[in-house]
């Protein structure tokens, strides 16, 4: 049971993520559904679970078929493991845009350390 509601507090600490993200990059678009029962913040937190579910099923077959590139980069290749997990959550929702490849990247970026911080916040 304590692991759903770690999912969930994860989640919507992602959807926050998500939503600075949307205002630190322009090409990173979120658009908002104000007539749906939670509003824009129900549309963050639905983009926020879908990439939940696509980084926990396709993160680690990426990550492993990309291993000898992320160390071969030690590491750095990661980032555009990110990316591409942030492109397909786009192409699953029709809420999510993503304008480029050094979009994605930069926006990988800002979800990877996003990610790290509620890992750590949430273990605590």
């Amino acid at each position: 049971m304590i692991t759903v509601v770690r999912f969930a507090l994860k989640v919507v600490f992602m959807a926050v993520v998500f939503y600075f993200m949307t205002r630190l990059l322009p090409g990173i678009d979120v658009i908002g559904n104000p007539n749906a029962p939670l509003g824009i913040t129900g549309t963050f937190l639905w983009i926020a679970l879908i990439f939940a579910v696509v980084n926990a099923v396709v993160g680690p077959i990426l990550r492993l078929l990309s291993l000898p590139f992320v160390l071969l980069t030690l590491g750095l290749f990661l980032l555009v493991v990110n990316a591409a997990l942030l492109g397909i959550t786009a192409a699953l929702s029709d809420r999510l845009t993503v304008d480029g490849f050094g979009t994605a990247v930069l926006g990988g970026l800002i979800l990877a350390v996003g990610g790290w911080v509620a890992d750590q916040v949430l273990d605590r």
